[in-house]
């Protein structure tokens, strides 16, 4: 197991009467808000450090930039298919799938519809909430595990949006907890690369790897894309307060679409060459597979004490913040770490009955309709979290606007 923490802004006038002065260890380093107020901690390395966790073997350096989220938008596919449709193909019926996921209908890629005109759509409403031209862009992180191509789609997202500076775009992988990361590198693109404007891409079109006879996965998946701008700001403004980030390849077998490749005879011949070189091979990607039980175990568990832990290095508790915003992948898991949070119900996002699960897009995509509805203000503190194929799990304690 993997893992890594960090605290962005050790003090946040907000929150001043919130958090408690202190001097922490923490993933990405030490930090004292009566001696470092109005600064940020990064990493380097230290002497001696084979000698103690890579966790504990960073010296921190600072810095005197934050950053904020200053934009959103989102994106979905024009079909939508609901259980009662799904009933029509495989044994399930409404009922059924509701009561066991929350989930009533999802949206499915189709004619024109593709992940990067997701993609670009989404970008394109984000980075007009924010103000931002394309041209201004200093990044573009796509978070997604379904690029359009297999070398990554970031560049392409950027190539329809018009940046006529070449910014650097680039994909990250890794499932639905994707746009989290996306989140936690632009934070410190902008905080260690004197980045100004990053935007974070969540996209996933995960109906391309759905078994449509396998009701257990089937029901669940939805495609969409949601985005938001990232933007430096002074110290005294910054949005992103913590975070932490895990992942546990020993569960890659309870939620997996693993590369297949087809038989290949490596008969050697009397002179010890391979016979048949080179080899006639087609890569197939399975379709998903997933132990549900084990990954509700695993959510249940795990999702609070990242929250926990990213809420204790911001020095907040539960009650401090005004929503919970997490992974939208089975109403039972939301409800059940937002029990454990003691986070009531009025103050949990979901919109997971209208798309399913929609991998990295989700977060974006739910706080995109949280922002435009009028749910989420500026200022507002959300504790959000991603968690899923890898395993890999991540948290962040942010602000609105």
């Amino acid at each position: 197991m993997a893992n890594s923490s960090g605290l962005f802004s050790p003090s946040v006038p907000s929150l001043r009467g919130k958090i408690k002065p202190s001097i922490g260890v923490i993933g990405s380093g030490i930090w004292s808000p009566q001696r470092i107020s109005k600064r940020v901690v990064c990493s380097g390395t230290i002497e001696g450090s084979e000698k103690i966790s890579s966790s504990q073997s960073r010296l921190p350096r600072l810095v005197s930039k934050g950053c904020k989220l200053v934009g959103c938008g989102s994106a979905v596919p024009s079909l939508q298919i609901s259980n009662d449709e799904l009933a029509k193909i495989v044994d399930t019926s409404d009922e059924w799938i509701s009561v066991r996921t929350g989930i009533r209908n999802r949206r499915v890629i189709t004619g024109k519809d593709s992940l990067i005109s997701l993609s670009v759509e989404a970008a394109s409403k984000a980075l007009q909430m924010a103000g931002v031209d394309p041209d201004d862009l200093d990044l573009v992180l796509m978070c997604t595990s379904t690029p359009d191509d297999l070398f990554g789609s970031a560049p392409q997202v950027q190539k329809a949006l018009g940046c006529k500076s070449n910014p650097l775009a680039y994909d990250i992988t890794a499932a639905c907890s994707g746009f989290v990361l996306g989140l936690v590198s632009a934070a410190c693109h902008i905080r260690g690369g004197g980045f100004k404007n990053v935007l974070v891409i969540g996209a996933d079109t995960l109906s391309r790897y759905v078994d449509w006879t396998d009701r257990g996965t089937c029901i669940l998946f939805g495609d969409a894309a949601g985005a938001v701008v990232v933007q430096a700001c002074d110290i005294e403004e910054d949005g992103l307060f913590s975070f932490d980030v895990n992942s546990d390849g020993e569960g890659r077998r309870h939620l997996n679409a693993s590369i297949k490749d087809n038989e290949v005879d490596h008969a050697v011949g009397s002179n010890g060459s391979v016979l048949d070189f080179p080899p006639k091979r087609r890569v197939n990607i399975s379709q998903i597979h997933m132990n549900g039980k084990e990954v509700f175990r695993f959510a249940v568990k795990c999702v609070p004490q990242s929250i926990e832990s990213a809420l204790d290095k911001a020095g907040l508790s539960g009650s401090s913040i005004d929503w919970l915003l997490l992974h939208q992948a089975n109403q039972r898991i939301i409800d059940a770490v937002a029990t454990r949070l003691e986070v009531p119900p009025e103050r949990i996002i979901s919109n997971l009955a209208n798309y399913g699960n929609t991998s990295a897009a989700s977060i974006p995509l739910a706080l995109d309709e949280a922002v435009r509805s009028g749910k989420v203000k500026s200022g507002h503190t959300i504790a959000t979290a991603g968690f899923g194929a890898g395993l890999t799990w991540g948290s962040a304690i942010i602000r609105w606007g």
